[in-house]
């Protein structure tokens, strides 16, 4: 930031300062949370299903339910973010993520069930853009990729630690204790948020919210920046309606491909996220290994994300996108169709986990690299909110498989041809090259 109040596209171009490791290091824990919230479901689902006498397509809606809200948190409350500012939408989505997880350790019906995981679902979406657009505007410019895969590997890391929590206190406390200790975990986070969370400078300079000359000074003062005696001009972008704005400067043919890319990659993630346990047990492994083949799955996916924030570094993001998917596919072929010891079983798990997860968060970083700052929250909500149809339609489709009686080879030869076809499609975006 100069005197005169310019616009970065970073908050820095050197190194790494104490306020935005603090800033993006949150970023990293809600993400590990979020994975937390969600993907619980999938751990405990062999329990509750059995406890309920829950049919595979029913267990299907559970698990969509929460995709779904994901899909509205991200379309209609994440664009929020570019009007009133990245901390407040966090904080309150935190907080009803929080209460919902209380909740859902509550509910005694399949239909209270689905209710209030579509409301963690609201949250969740909400949080995953808000966040992304936050690590993305607090790294150095030479950084931001790397930042963002860096908070996405927080989703597969809290799984991991779910997965383990999940085996302690399943067996002796119930699937309701474990519920409950995730949603005490996200009061727990709420507080720490409400203290150390800061506010995005570039939201604070572009959107110019009450008091912002103030606020981006403090900031910048963090920072080591200079003070600037006035705010810029006001973008002319920043107050035109986000939604239409996509669109403009070349936007409109990459970015329909990258929403569509983006939709196949959901539709291939969170099958793979929510029935990989629950098929692997009936492939005939008891319920704790299958567990430990979720976690595997999520150890994968947090290697897989961190490489795939490296690369991004140092290649053309989406030819590493591209690679990671075209890798899904032969992985998921090897994994339901080669028989294999435990032991295989787990390191196939694990390769899975690195393609299918760490190729799709390639796209948050993609997201924020294609939209500019003022329409950033606006632009990363609807190209994920977008494409969490295939969020949804992926384990419901995978439920109606298993209720089929498709084998379980089939069911992931059946997910490995949307994992190529996003690879294909992901390789014809282009990126704009103005990122101011």
């Amino acid at each position: 930031m100069s005197a005169t109040g310019t616009f970065p596209d970073a908050v820095e171009t050197g190194g790494w300062q104490p306020l935005q490791v603090v800033a993006v290091g949150l970023c990293f824990l809600l993400n590990m949370l979020d994975g937390a919230d969600l993907l619980v479901m999938s751990f405990v689902a062999p329990v509750l299903s059995h406890e309920w006498a829950i049919a595979p397509a029913n267990l299907g809606v559970i698990f969509s339910a929460s995709l779904a809200g994901m899909a509205g948190g991200c379309l209609l409350i994440a664009p929020l973010a570019d009007r009133f500012g990245r901390r407040p939408l966090i904080i309150g989505a935190l907080a009803v993520v929080a209460v919902a997880m209380v909740l859902s350790s509550r509910v005694h019906s399949v239909e209270a069930m689905v209710l209030v995981r579509f409301v963690v679902g609201l949250g969740v979406g909400t949080i995953g853009v808000t966040m992304t657009a936050m690590a993305s505007e607090f790294a150095p410019s030479r950084y931001q990729d790397f930042a963002v895969g860096f908070v996405q590997a927080g989703w597969p890391f809290g799984s991991i630690i779910t997965a383990f929590l999940t085996v302690t206190l399943l067996p002796e406390y119930g699937w309701r204790t474990v519920l409950l200790a995730i949603g005490i975990l996200s009061l727990g986070l709420l507080l720490v948020a409400l203290v150390l969370m800061p506010e995005s400078i570039n939201f604070l300079l572009r959107s110019q919210p009450a008091n912002a000359l103030e606020r981006a000074n403090k900031l910048g003062a963090r920072l080591g920046r200079k003070h600037i005696v006035a705010l810029p001009t006001k973008p002319e972008a920043a107050t035109r309606i986000g939604l239409l704005h996509l669109f403009d400067d070349g936007r409109l043919r990459s970015g329909l491909i990258l929403w569509a890319a983006v939709a196949l990659g959901y539709f291939v993630l969170y099958f793979a996220i929510n029935w990989i346990p629950e098929l692997t047990t009936r492939a005939g492994l008891p319920v704790d290994q299958a567990i430990y083949a979720g976690a595997t799955y999520n150890l994968g996916a947090f290697l897989g994300t961190s490489v795939m924030g490296w690369l991004a570094v140092r290649f053309a993001l989406p030819r590493v996108i591209a690679l990671f998917f075209f890798g899904s596919a032969a992985a998921m072929l090897v994994f339901g169709n080669v028989p294999m010891p435990l032991a295989l079983t787990l390191f196939s798990a694990l390769v899975v986990g690195v393609t299918v997860q760490g190729g799709f968060n390639g796209f948050w970083a993609l997201s924020a690299r294609f939209y500019p700052t003022d329409i950033r929250s606006t632009g990363i909500g609807w190209s994920m909110g977008v494409g969490r149809i295939g969020a949804v339609l992926g384990p419901l489709f995978g439920g109606y498989l298993v209720e089929a009686d498709l084998r379980v080879g089939t069911i992931f030869a059946i997910y490995a041809v949307p994992a190529v076809i996003a690879g294909l499609l992901v390789l014809f975006v282009i990126v704009p090259e103005q990122r101011a």
